[in-house]
């Protein structure tokens, strides 16, 4: 099997190589960086055209890229929220993403390739920020060069070392193949046993946003705070009246005066309120004793119909202003 495979790399390479990168682009995890490789040592033995299989890699990268655009664009949050809810990595997907655009804007699109979960995530991303398509078409290409590139020009420079790989893979047949299929099994088992950790240690009791409005009518007037990123409320800029804006990580500090036993309610928009309960952790590991996230986020209050306030484009960043503080 492990041979027929090589000489289909050897026959197919540049098809081979354009779908198995379109199709990790798109977020399926099948690795397309040791097909380069192969392809790249191929290339070295003049078994394919070692500027095709590079420019093959960049078309399938741009291609998949640009529909992620595009529907970053099209959907802005809605598909940052779709990504992050299939990740095998829940919330830091899109929140590294976030915190990279913050600190780099288009030029994160440089180094996404090279970053796991970042390469599916930051096209999308980029759209949703309104970068401009050909800006956009520009970075991703370069980007997507260097990492194409250099995992050609490695296998192509250590060709004859990868050919002895080969060789043992294709001797050793389909025990090898399967040997790889099992790899690849236990990698995604182990995200997805990270991902549940993850949700089985963050878990604690939620307020529903029926009761959340119910307190306020009540005058119990809870604290209610957003821990979402700058870059998710420059891309959604919904908010719960009064809420204070609270990065997740100076939440503490953002909190600097209020009592221990006033109560907190804290939101964000991610999937299985991650963000959320991360901050509530935090906060009760430093005193405060009546804090929970809110069940659902900031979607679930809006599909409820309760108010909306829409952040001005200059407030969006701002964070630990009490002029957004409940009263």
């Amino acid at each position: 099997m492990a041979h027929e495979i090589i000489a289909l790399i050897a026959q197919y390479g540049l098809l081979l190589v354009f779908f198995n990168v379109l199709v990790e682009q798109a977020g399926v995890p099948v690795p397309a960086v040791p097909t380069m490789i192969v392809a790249g040592a191929l290339a070295a033995n003049d078994r394919l055209p070692v500027a095709g299989v590079v420019l093959a890699a960049v078309l399938a990268c741009l291609l998949s890229d640009l529909a992620w655009y595009w529907a970053g664009r099209r959907f802005g949050a809605g598909v940052m929220r779709t990504i992050c809810r299939i990740s095998l990595s829940p919330d830091s997907c899109v929140k590294q993403s976030e915190l990279r655009f913050q600190r780099w804007r288009g030029r994160v699109l440089l180094i996404a390739k090279f970053v796991p979960g970042l390469s599916t995530v930051a096209p999308p991303l980029m759209g949703a920020m309104g970068l401009r398509m050909p800006t956009f078409v520009l970075l991703d290409g370069l980007g997507s060069l260097l990492w194409g590139g250099l995992a050609v020009g490695v296998g192509y420079a250590f060709a004859a070392q990868i050919d002895v790989v080969l060789a043992a893979l294709a001797s050793a047949g389909t025990l090898a193949f399967e040997l790889l299929l099992v790899l690849l099994a236990l990698y995604i088992a182990a995200k997805w046993w990270q991902r549940r950790r993850l949700l089985v240690a963050l878990r604690m009791a939620r307020i529903t946003v029926d009761e959340l409005n119910q307190s306020i009518a009540d005058g119990q007037s809870p604290v209610v705070v957003d821990v979402r990123s700058q870059a998710a409320r420059l891309l959604d800029t919904r908010i719960i009246p009064g809420a204070l804006l609270a990065d997740l990580d100076g939440v503490d500090q953002a909190l600097l005066g209020i009592p221990p036993d006033r109560e907190l309610v804290i939101y964000c928009s991610c999937p299985n309120e991650v963000s959320a309960a991360k901050a509530a952790k935090l906060l009760m590991a430093i005193g405060y004793r009546r804090v929970r996230p809110l069940l659902g986020g900031l979607d679930a209050w809006d599909a409820a119909g309760y108010t909306i306030d829409r952040l001005p484009p200059d407030a969006a960043g701002s964070a630990a202003d009490p002029l957004h503080m409940t009263a």
